[in-house]
């Protein structure tokens, strides 16, 4: 893994109300082509802190940086600041439903190059791409409010590639998904950061850490970071994901063998 940061986080806190912080000092460093998951459970902070990556709302305390500058309100009113930070993250939101607002999926996919400045010869191209990439040729006039659950998510990951952004970050991408749709996404996933992207997930999903991740970190109740590692260390401590509330004491870990390199495991619960 290539070892430059594009991300770094020293001391940050946040709280929405005077007192009640939802970030606690928060040090991190993000590096380049990395597969980043944070594990917590609702309401650790998760949440907050993509937002704070993606420069929707500012440190209350320390700094944060991207690409090697300062990230704050008054950077991003900066056009062109604002203009090259945009076109380098990709947020791809829980909610599939509060991304997509287009007449159609065509040019749902089309709108972000479009806000790019890209000429139409090249937007089109792009979009071309990532309907042919994705397999939503028959999807793409349709509106989105007439599409399943799946197809929402499909087309909202569609407008963030199609920018083509270097960091993606994803909020819980496997909520709602059926079997089929979370493995898709999930190998989608996979071949990205092979192709060089960052992916920044957040997620209590511990059934995909293993495979989307080669770094974890692990949010408190208390919202801070409590721990950190491979996500071998980080699912095989029971004590560690029982005291963060991402288990309970009937869930054990299964590890599957499928040959002398893989291991697969989930979590499980036998009811008493």
């Amino acid at each position: 893994m290539d070892k430059n940061k594009i991300m770094q986080l020293h001391n940050v806190s946040f709280e929405y109300l005077t007192n009640e912080p939802v970030l606690k000092d928060i040090n991190l460093d993000i590096y380049t082509g990395e597969k980043l998951v944070i594990l917590g459970a609702n309401g650790s902070g998760k949440s907050t802190l993509q937002k704070i990556l993606n420069g929707l709302i500012f440190p209350s305390k320390g700094e944060y940086k991207a690409f090697g500058e300062l990230v704050t309100e008054e950077t991003l009113d900066d056009e062109q600041f604002s203009e090259a930070f945009r076109k380098r993250i990709g947020f791809i939101f829980q909610n599939s439903d509060a991304q997509l607002f287009s007449a159609n999926v065509w040019e749902e996919i089309a709108f972000g190059p479009l806000q790019m400045k890209l000429d139409f010869n090249e937007v089109s191209k792009r979009v071309n791409e990532v309907i042919q990439m994705l397999g939503l040729e028959t999807l793409q006039d349709r509106p989105p409010y007439k599409l399943s659950g799946g197809e929402k998510k499909k087309v909202a990951i569609a407008s963030i590639l199609s920018m083509n952004p270097e960091v993606l970050i994803l909020d819980e991408p496997t909520n709602g998904l059926d079997p089929r749709t979370q493995r898709w996404l999930i190998n989608l996933l996979l071949e990205l950061n092979k192709a060089g992207k960052t992916l920044i997930t957040c997620t209590h999903n511990l059934d995909i850490v293993d495979e989307i991740a080669d770094r974890v970190l692990v949010f408190s109740e208390e919202h801070n970071i409590v721990a950190q590692g491979s996500p071998q260390d980080i699912l095989s401590n029971k004590e560690l994901l029982l005291s963060v509330n991402l288990i309970d004491e009937h869930y054990h870990r299964h590890v599957h063998r499928f040959d002398s390199n893989e291991n697969h495991s989930h979590y499980h619960s036998h009811e008493l």
